[in-house]
């Protein structure tokens, strides 16, 4: 316990020095900030969100991120490098274990930690427009009736050196009613709307030069293949305003 203790606290104060070393982070709302357990929805730009996310928020309560979605953590560096911090639940693809996930995300709401999820599932890229949001959120706050808190970050679609992002808390959403399919679609929804209030104003990012893009990218996971790819995509799936792709 000592141990993975220490780590994480080694990775908190390293995530937050280095990424108030490479961009400005400005927050807003801090003080809606829940003392205790809670679910934090943040939207996804970037690969850096999460380093973001460990640099704006408080070191207390204890922080977690729900994924990497990998078969096996102990295979690839990055993956036993997120291992080694102790700050992440995985789970598994195709959701087959979803009982042992929400028991994780469970025992550390019951120590008084918070989880932090990426509600998309993916990286959209467009600050001010969100992709579905998965279910996960809203059903582990209806099971542990922990408050569901929307993250918005802003300014990471593109990562120029000291580049300005914008993370911005909205209220807590108090969770009620049972954690069925009812349940799960009202929630999410009204935290869909919240997030999607808090984007609404984001000024897309403007293309840095070769080494900013080569950052931005280095790490970025697009299902589509490229960046260019989930553009095209996007484009087809003919967005109205205010609105977002369907999955």
């Amino acid at each position: 316990m000592t141990r993975r203790t220490l780590r994480y606290w080694i990775s908190r104060v390293f995530a937050s020095v280095a990424t108030r070393a490479l961009l400005r982070i400005r927050v807003e709302g801090r003080e809606r900030l829940p003392p205790g357990p809670a679910i934090y929805c943040f939207n996804h730009l970037s690969w850096t969100d999460p380093f973001v996310v460990m640099a704006a928020l408080p070191f207390r309560p204890r922080l977690f991120f729900f994924g990497p979605k990998e078969e096996d953590m102990a295979v690839g560096g990055r993956n036993r490098l997120m291992s080694w911090t102790g700050m992440t639940i995985p789970y598994k693809p195709g959701k087959n274990d979803l009982r042992e996930a929400t028991r994780r995300v469970s025992s550390v709401l019951q120590a008084g930690g918070v989880v932090a999820i990426a509600g998309e599932g993916r990286i959209g890229g467009v600050e001010s427009k969100l992709l579905p949001l998965s279910d996960g959120p809203a059903y582990f706050a209806l099971r542990s009736g922990a408050p569901l808190v929307p993250v918005a970050v802003n300014g990471t679609s593109w990562l120029p050196f000291g580049g300005r992002v914008r993370v911005c808390v909205g209220d807590p959403i108090l969770p009620t009613g049972r954690p069925d399919r009812a349940g799960v679609t009202s929630l999410s929804a009204e935290l869909r709307a919240s997030l999607s209030e808090l984007i609404s104003d984001a000024p897309e990012v403007a293309v840095p030069g070769q080494v900013g893009r080569w950052v931005t990218e280095r790490f970025n996971d697009w299902p589509e293949g490229s960046r260019e790819a989930a553009t095209v995509a996007r484009s087809a799936a003919e967005w109205p305003p205010g609105e977002s792709p369907r999955a």
